[in-house]
């Protein structure tokens, strides 16, 4: 019997990795309207000759980039007077009652012009493709959502906790997307004008510490059409040591748990399933168990390794399939990385992030402080 029930476990994570593999988009649709603003919130040591203005410059489709910053970015202010035409400056200062980001990204909304129809937000920390932003705006003017949203795809430095990191990641970018109600993620996020006003992002924002958990459920709540773009899986590097990596993770789900509990109960109840059940195939379940874990370990690694390919350049491509090692050689350490992380995060509600400390009650900023 639990043989079969870790047959028909290891079965349903290799055909939903396939799944995402097989649902990717062939033809790649883009759309070029006049009226996107692009929303980047920066910090003050941010370097504005960067690779990301770059590549920002080489996107397909043409947009008004909107700087958030405290008031003291040298490189924005440097960026905003060679680019006058391209480049507009928000100086938010510092916040006292939410999050920083949450807080320069509330000012340029703020300075939102009233020809500003679509809404497009990203992190300084991404590498993204020419087409990010074609591919983000072509469902909202196809009228076939409200919010888009692509997903990071982490570039670990090298072969260790970086990639371990990574591996964990990659199982959540890879997992089947629903395709009406998927939750966004604001390193590369869109919506309409129409729907920012719907949700009323400035106070669903006002109070907060995560921008995307934020919107994610407010459009949930109004049932808003939130569609991922599933070639979208954008390269953010990753490189650092192992505390200030495995704290990266942690963030992650204690930014999920402080705004919806419910859903880091599912999450984690799903990794746990998947480790107790490795725990057992190698402890008690023989040659058979291990073989079938390995087997569609292997698998899933060969769809991954399709995936990266398909979405990625192929540098970016080579540096993300460093993860892929520790699904391929210790898959079950992957999940019990992830385990961990997970629980790490309901013990406590403070989050330390840019600088800041936060605690955070049922999504909103209580108390902060630096350090």
């Amino acid at each position: 019997m639990m043989l079969a029930l870790w047959l028909l476990l290891q079965a349903l994570s290799l055909l939903g990795v396939v799944n995402y593999w097989r649902h990717l988009p062939a033809d790649r649709q883009e759309e070029a309207p006049g009226g996107a603003v692009m929303i980047l919130s920066v910090r003050d040591d941010w370097e504005g000759d960067s690779e990301l203005v770059t590549r920002l410059k080489a996107q397909s489709a043409p947009f008004r980039l909107l700087l958030a910053t405290s008031g003291h970015c040298v490189a924005a202010e440097a960026l905003a007077a060679v680019e006058p035409d391209w480049v507009q400056i928000v100086r938010a200062g510092v916040a006292s009652d939410e999050g920083q980001k949450v807080h320069k990204l509330r000012a340029a909304l703020k300075a939102l012009r009233d020809d500003d129809n679509y809404l497009i937000f990203i992190d300084a920390d991404i590498e993204p493709p020419a087409r990010l932003v074609g591919r983000l705006l072509f469902p909202l003017v196809r009228g076939k959502a409200d919010i888009v949203t692509g997903y990071r795809l982490l570039l670990p430095a090298g072969q260790g906790m970086p990639a371990l990191v990574g591996a964990v990641e990659l199982q959540l970018a890879t997992l089947p997307r629903a395709a009406s109600a998927t939750m966004p993620w604001g390193g590369a996020m869109a919506m309409t004008r129409a729907a920012a006003e719907r949700i009323d992002i400035d106070a669903a924002l006002a109070g907060r510490l995560s921008d995307d958990m934020a919107i994610g459920l407010a459009g949930w709540r109004l049932k808003l059409r939130m569609r991922p773009v599933r070639d979208l899986l954008v390269a953010s590097p990753l490189d650092g040591g192992l505390g200030a990596l495995w704290s990266f993770g942690v963030r992650q789900y204690r930014h999920i748990l402080t705004n919806s509990p419910r859903m880091w109960a599912v999450a984690t109840g799903a990794v746990a399933l998947q480790s107790g059940f490795w725990l057992w195939a190698l402890g008690w379940g023989g040659w058979p168990a291990i073989a079938i874990g390995y087997g569609t370990a292997w698998g899933r690694a060969a769809a991954r390794r399709r995936i990266l390919a398909a979405v990625l350049e192929p540098e970016q491509a080579a540096r993300a399939r460093r993860s892929l090692w520790w699904d391929m050689v210790t898959p079950f350490a992957v999940c019990w990385a992830h385990l961990a992380v997970q629980l790490q995060a309901a013990t406590s509600n403070r989050i330390s992030w840019g600088g800041w400390t936060y605690r955070v009650v049922r999504g909103r900023v209580v108390e902060m402080g630096r350090g």
